[in-house]
């Protein structure tokens, strides 16, 4: 026959299923333990609890976010080499990555730099940064996210995808420059980009200057919308050095194995 105390376990067990508490359900006989042991009152036990319950699921969201943010493996400010990018202030990065001062407001962010200069690694960088800080990030090829939108302007639901990336604090645009000369793609970016417009984020890589967005949107009328829109309350990063990617290749020895395809949460050691 089970002795009382089993007995009120087990319903503890129950008791925290039912009421979806999986982290206490975990660690409280543990705690309880410790707590007999130790002579802890009834509140230092509930809070010890609590607070366990909490740290858990910001590490569980922080999780799903990251899944969901689609950033690329292994691009982290610790893993960005700021010496070859001296015209970027470290500083001003991680000032930024804490998000508040800008996501809040709907500013801008856009990075302009020749191919391999690190544009892709920082914006990436700042989005993992932005993860763990509790924002929430979709990080996307611009023509691919262009092929979605057009997608669903076809189906007469354009609006409503729009829409849904409003979830998203940070939406970076990697590649502008891309995105070929058409009316069909250029206006999906275009009411996209009008969409967020002092509302929401948008972290924007180009190759190209803003004099040579012409050759990205087809008629100077929206060219000039687009840029007044980004730049509007935006900080500006000009990143013209060596390929970036060239020299961090060449210190860099790739590890045995396959990479992952997307990033990853630190596991705790």
């Amino acid at each position: 026959m089970k002795s009382a105390t089993a007995i009120d376990a087990a319903r503890v067990e129950l008791l925290l299923a039912e009421l979806r508490l999986p982290a206490i359900k975990l660690v409280w006989s543990d705690l309880a333990a410790q707590a007999d042991k130790e002579g802890w009152p009834a509140a230092r036990f509930l809070a010890a609890l609590a607070e366990h319950e909490i740290a858990e699921r910001g590490r569980r969201r922080i999780e799903r976010h990251l899944a969901e943010a689609r950033l690329p493996p292994g691009k982290t400010l610790d893993t960005f080499d700021f010496d070859v990018v001296p015209m970027v202030s470290k500083a001003q990065i991680i000032a930024l990555a804490a998000g508040d001062s800008w996501l809040e407001k709907g500013a801008n962010l856009i990075m302009f730099g020749p191919p391999g200069g690190g544009k892709s690694h920082l914006a990436a960088s700042l989005g993992f940064a932005l993860v763990e800080n509790g924002w929430r990030v979709l990080f996307a090829r611009t023509t691919d996210l262009v092929q979605r939108l057009q997608i669903a302007r076809r189906e007469l639901a354009l609006e409503s995808a729009i829409a849904k990336l409003d979830k998203y604090h940070l939406l970076i645009l990697d590649d502008l420059a891309y995105v070929t000369k058409d009316q069909a793609e250029t206006s999906v970016l275009f009411e996209l980009i009008g969409a967020r417009y002092e509302r929401r984020s948008l972290l924007v890589t180009a190759n190209q200057p803003f004099g040579e967005w012409g050759k990205i949107f087809p008629d100077q009328a929206m060219t000039l919308a687009v840029v007044d829109r980004l730049v509007h309350h935006a900080t500006i990063f000009e990143m013209n050095v060596e390929s970036y990617r060239r020299r961090t290749a060449l210190e860099r020895k790739r590890g045995p194995g396959r990479p992952p395809a997307s990033a990853t949460i630190k596991a705790n050691v």
